[in-house]
């Protein structure tokens, strides 16, 4: 089955899947960040955070960006604890952050028993400059693995920077990373084997699974950004085979 797509609260589908059942966890959740002070982190939707007020693009919002940081920092233990018991020993688990959330994310990965193995920046070239100030041009990726690396299993050699912009054309997200980042960070699992993101956005994580030969397991909260997601991954999916081989489940309580 090249890919599930499950639509429902995180915690609550991943406490319904069998014991390692994946060998990667790739996600980007929300950062519950993005403000100079609480207050501007707390009490503003998604798109007040992160689109410019000049953005061309009418996204869609996305719920989850209105936790303070203690918060998010246990609801996102919950959820990679959930996300250890799915993953196979000795696979990984890459995660988005910025630079404000870096810190209560490494925590809440090491609380959820995953073993800390470092951090890897992203360089997104298109970011505007500020006046008097350095260039915020960078988010940064933590990963992990459940016990030991088998490099004998996948011995790849990754790289520890990743510089692509954010998709300019056919943007479906307001926070979509570049497929061609995720390609390169679905390797990370052994070939042919299956990839979770529990806060799957729009499908960049599937799309660039699909396009590596990897299965893939998503989950996403609301209906319009599962459904979009759907349509990017069948897509994905024709363009290298004429399988009909997916599930589409939920909504899921």
């Amino acid at each position: 089955m090249p890919f599930s797509l499950h639509q429902g609260d995180a915690l609550t589908v991943l406490a319904s899947l069998p014991d390692d059942c994946v060998d990667a966890v790739i996600t980007d959740p929300p950062y519950n960040s993005g403000g100079r002070t609480a207050t501007e982190r707390t009490s503003r939707t998604a798109r007040q955070k992160y689109t410019s007020a000049g953005a061309e693009h009418q996204l869609a919002d996305f719920p989850g960006e209105n936790m303070d940081q203690r918060s998010f920092t246990f609801w996102l233990t919950q959820i990679l604890t959930e996300a250890h018991r799915l993953t196979r020993h000795g696979g990984a688990l890459v995660l988005f952050t910025d630079w404000r959330q870096a810190p209560a994310m490494s925590d809440a990965l090491q609380a959820g028993g995953w073993l800390w193995r470092g951090t890897m920046a992203w360089h997104k070239p298109a970011t505007r400059p500020q006046k008097g100030r350095f260039k915020q041009e960078c988010e940064y990726i933590h990963w992990a693995s459940k016990g030991p690396v088998d490099a004998a299993r996948n011995p790849v050699y990754l790289p520890g920077f990743y510089s692509a912009s954010q998709p300019r054309k056919d943007r479906r997200h307001i926070t979509q990373k570049p497929v061609e980042v995720m390609r390169e960070l679905v390797k990370i699992a052994p070939p042919g084997g299956t990839i979770l993101d529990f806060c799957m956005g729009s499908g960049s994580t599937g799309v660039a699974a699909l396009m590596e030969g990897y299965d893939f397991i998503g989950v996403e909260k609301t209906e319009h950004y599962t459904q979009i997601a759907s349509e990017r991954l069948t897509e994905a999916l024709h363009a290298s085979t004429d399988r009909d081989d997916y599930e589409l489940a939920g909504p899921e309580a």
